[in-house]
């Protein structure tokens, strides 16, 4: 991990309220996360854990989590950890997302995204597909998404 968001989770995980602290500073550089009030419980190359308490301003109209509450802590355990796997001379951007609803999601949920790295980046671009899964309280899947980030060196 070389990069600023890498090291900043290395300094404060460990920490008591360092995964708190560094949920607070991600949002602040990407603030539309912060509607889902994010805490990272893990993060490393090629994985990232990303929480959210069910509460009222995430909820839908029949008193679930939104569905698009779900697509956001996806996309951010996604893209933090498409952000620190990546060499410092590239860039990612989301491309593309497949999502499947698989349940009404009725607890507090826990995004897990995965994705297998090559052992060496390409000069050209290239899609890296991240797949996240939500899981529910009880450990049950209430959503699966396939986030396509396209990832290119940097230029200049």
């Amino acid at each position: 991990m070389s990069n600023a968001i890498a090291a900043a989770w290395q300094r404060l995980h460990h920490l008591p309220a360092g995964r708190w602290l560094f949920s607070r500073l991600v949002c602040f550089k990407a603030p539309y996360f912060g509607s889902v009030r994010p805490l990272f419980v893990e993060l490393q190359p090629g994985y990232a854990a990303v929480a959210m308490k069910k509460r009222r301003a995430v909820q839908n109209h029949i008193g679930t989590v939104h569905a698009i509450a779900m697509c956001n802590i996806a996309e951010l355990a996604a893209g933090t950890m498409t952000d620190i796997s990546i060499p410092a001379s590239h860039r990612w951007i989301p491309k593309g997302m497949q999502v499947e609803y698989l349940k009404k999601a009725q607890t507090d949920l826990v995004a897990h995204a995965r994705a297998t790295l090559p052992s060496t980046w390409p000069d050209d671009a290239a899609d890296l597909p991240v797949t996240v899964e939500v899981l529910d309280r009880n450990g049950e899947p209430v959503l699966r998404t396939v986030i396509t980030m396209w990832v290119s060196r940097k230029r200049g």
